[in-house]
């Protein structure tokens, strides 16, 4: 990565930026900091910006003159609900889902997940930030996804999601080519929510509830595919199509 993410409070007003620590190595053994070189930098929850390098320090942090834009990088307008996947799968998928860009996550329970694996560690918020924000770095982004949990399903769709600002497009990503709508592009700066299943897939009843709510299934085709692949490419083609 040839960029740093800051925390808010990296960033005193007024004076030079403080590279410590990781950051500080990161900025010498990775980007080559030298005095005169600006690096690209980002604040969470914050703007995009510069730094030129003033010079490193004898302990070895490492200073800079930074410079912001006016406003932080534009949410983006997806968002996702996702069954809760195997905890080992959700650990993996954090920076997955950040990297990619995701508005907010809404993690939900289904027929065919696991009770067990809304105790898992994966879910811990500092487990969460850890791995939204190694996404962030990865995409030169600076904005986290909001991320709420929700143990059953039909209040988040029926209670939750009416309360929130309204989403003009919905998928239920579902394998049953026959009854799929085509992707179409989706030009119009609204919001999109995806929502994708267990890897069992989501039962009958769960469908008929998305489908009372607006929600159009959406297939890659028969295969079952794993909770990471399907996030990827579904993701990857929602971007592509103007979400």
């Amino acid at each position: 990565m040839n960029w740093l993410l800051l925390e808010p409070s990296d960033v005193p007003a007024g004076a030079p930026v403080l590279l410590r620590g990781e950051q500080a190595r990161h900025a010498r053994e990775v980007l080559h900091a030298a005095p005169g070189q600006r690096l690209r930098l980002g604040i969470v929850a914050g703007p995009l910006g510069s730094g030129e390098v003033l010079g490193t320090d004898p302990d070895g942090t490492i200073r800079l003159r930074a410079e912001w834009e006016p406003a932080p990088p534009p949410r983006p307008r997806i968002d996702l609900l996702l069954a809760m996947p195997r905890p080992k799968v959700m650990r993996r998928l954090w920076p997955v889902l950040a990297s990619l860009g995701v508005g907010r996550i809404f993690i939900a329970n289904a027929w065919k997940v696991e009770r067990g694996y809304f105790d898992t560690p994966a879910l811990d918020p500092t487990t969460i930030r850890e791995g939204l924000l190694e996404g962030l770095r990865q995409a030169g982004d600076t904005l986290l996804p909001e991320v709420t949990i929700h143990r059953r399903l039909r209040p988040l769709v029926e209670d939750v999601l009416p309360s929130l600002p309204p989403h003009a497009n919905r998928w239920i990503a579902h394998p049953d080519a026959s009854t799929s709508t085509p992707l179409p592009s989706l030009s119009s700066p609204a919001r999109t929510l995806l929502a994708i299943g267990p890897e069992g897939g989501w039962i009958p009843d769960e469908v008929a509830l998305f489908r009372r709510h607006g929600f159009a299934p959406l297939s890659l085709g028969p295969r079952i595919l794993r909770t990471d692949t399907a996030c990827a490419v579904l993701l990857g083609l929602l971007h592509a199509a103007g979400a």
